[in-house]
């Protein structure tokens, strides 16, 4: 008898318990070579088990009024697959909540306007805009600073648990874009009360050829790595992600999209 026929044998509610731990591809692959496996590896039971416990309350806070009655109707595995392909938007609709497809891990990225943007609320500095390429309303444009500096944070009780996570600044540089490239921004993540973390330096548009770590994304934005840390914080603390810089010349031509907190594969 081989593993497969053997574990066939275990009671349904100990299948249900293994795949409910196993990664969702191995989950798939045990469905796909056992039709016992295949009905217990769709049922709610198992994909309850992968969502965040307190995902009815964060389905409670889209911001579409409508979209959380629908979510809840669904069974738990295309919940699931919703969550990991579409992310929900939440709250004033300015931070989208969703799972990392192979983990179950949540991620979360913050908006413009839910970052804090030093002079965003003064018009001859930045402006407020729609892009189509976003999943937010709005986005913030730079029209011209001295002084450059984007903060964001969320509190370590959001995220998955024990788990490593990387913060991804999203961007995008227009033709008009100056200083980026011969000026770095410096980044940081660290937990609220320990900032004692050195920066790093980033060039925003490095030079052609040059060894970067600017990244583009399949939704047509730009990132760059601002850092990591791992979340052992429980239900005490908040992680706090930061971008800034000072030129003697004014930085112009950048977007933002937001900050990415999404666990490190």
């Amino acid at each position: 008898m081989d593993d497969i026929d053997w574990l066939t044998q275990l009671p349904e509610e100990c299948i249900s318990r293994i795949l409910a731990l196993a990664p969702v591809k191995d989950g798939c692959r045990a469905a796909a070579v056992s039709r016992t496996f295949r009905s217990i590896a769709s049922s709610d039971a198992v994909w309850e088990a992968r969502l965040p416990s307190d995902i009815k309350d964060v389905i409670s806070q889209s911001s579409s009024p409508s979209l959380p009655e629908f979510l809840n109707s669904l069974s738990r595995k295309d919940l699931y697959f919703r969550l990991s392909d579409h992310p929900l938007l939440i709250g004033t609709g300015n931070t989208s909540f969703g799972l990392e497809k192979e983990s179950g891990k949540v991620r979360y990225m913050r908006g413009a306007k839910d970052l804090k943007i030093v002079w965003s609320d003064t018009p001859q500095y930045w402006r407020w805009e729609h892009d189509p390429q976003s999943r937010f309303g709005v986005v913030a444009r730079l029209d011209h600073v001295w002084w450059l500096e984007i903060e964001g944070r969320i509190e370590a009780r959001k995220l998955s648990l024990k788990t490593n996570y990387a913060a991804h600044f999203v961007f995008k540089l227009t033709e008009e874009a100056q200083v980026f490239e011969r000026k770095p921004v410096k980044l940081r993540v660290y937990s609220e009360g320990d900032d004692t973390q050195e920066p790093k330096q980033v060039l925003l548009e490095p030079p052609e050829g040059a060894p970067t770590q600017i990244r583009e994304r399949q939704d047509g934005w730009m990132e760059v790595h601002m850092g990591e840390f791992y979340n052992d914080l429980g239900d005490d603390g908040s992680i706090i992600f930061n971008l800034q810089q000072l030129a003697r010349s004014p930085y112009q031509g950048l977007i933002v999209e937001g900050i990415e907190i999404r666990p490190v594969n």
